[in-house]
C-alpha cells in the first residue's frame, strides 16, 4: 500500500553521522524506495574515485540521471529516501529543483553529531570493512570543511537528529 502523500526524505550530516542508518530505517517503510549514492558510485565509478574532485565529478554525473528518476517515483506516489548528502547549499539546491518539479512532501533530516562521534563511528566502519569506501580521517576533515548547516531561508522542513541516532523515530 502506498503512503497517502509521497515524501522525499533527504539527509544532511557529516560522514559517519548516521545518515545511511537513518536512510535504511526510513527505506524499510512500505511504499518507499531507498536510493543510496554510495552504492551507485561504487558500482559505476569505484575505479575513478580517488579525491574530492573525483567525487564531485562522478556525483554530478549520477545526479543528472537520478534527479528525473526521483521525480518520476514521487509523481507515481512512491516515497523516496535519497541517501545522497545534502551537506552544501549546492547539493540542497539540486534537491530543491526536484521538489519544485513535484507535489510531494519533503523532510530534510539533519544530523547534529560531533566530529569526535563521527570519527569514532568512521574508525569502526572502516575496521568492519562493510562499507564500499574506506574514508580516512584527513578525507573526513576535507569533506567536512565544505559542510554547511541548512538555513531557514532554504525553506526545508527540518528534522534534527542528535548523537542518539540509534533510537530511530517511529515511521
Amino acid at each position: 500500500m502506498l503512503p497517502e502523500s509521497p515524501t522525499l526524505h533527504m539527509l544532511c550530516g557529516k560522514i559517519a553521522s548516521g545518515k545511511s542508518t537513518m536512510a535504511a530505517h526510513l527505506g524499510a517503510t512500505p511504499g518507499t524506495v531507498l536510493i543510496a549514492e554510495d552504492a551507485w558510485l561504487d558500482a559505476l565509478f569505484a575505479d575513478e574515485l580517488h579525491s574530492l574532485k573525483d567525487y564531485v565529478q562522478c556525483s554530478s554525473k549520477l545526479r543528472r540521471v537520478i534527479g528525473p528518476h526521483v521525480v518520476a517515483l514521487l509523481d507515481a506516489g512512491m516515497s523516496v529516501v535519497l541517501d545522497f548528502p545534502a551537506n552544501t547549499v549546492a547539493q540542497r539546491a539540486w534537491m530543491k529543483e526536484m521538489l519544485a518539479a513535484t507535489e510531494a512532501a519533503h523532510q530534510l533530516h539533519v544530523f547534529d553529531v560531533s566530529d569526535e562521534v563521527c570519527l569514532a563511528r568512521l574508525r569502526a566502519r572502516n575496521a568492519e570493512g562493510d562499507h564500499p569506501f574506506a574514508v580516512t580521517e584527513a578525507q573526513f576533515h576535507q569533506f567536512s570543511s565544505h559542510f554547511a548547516v541548512p538555513t531557514p531561508e532554504e525553506g526545508f522542513d527540518l528534522m534534527v537528529h542528535t548523537d542518539a541516532y540509534d533510537q530511530m523515530p517511529e515511521i
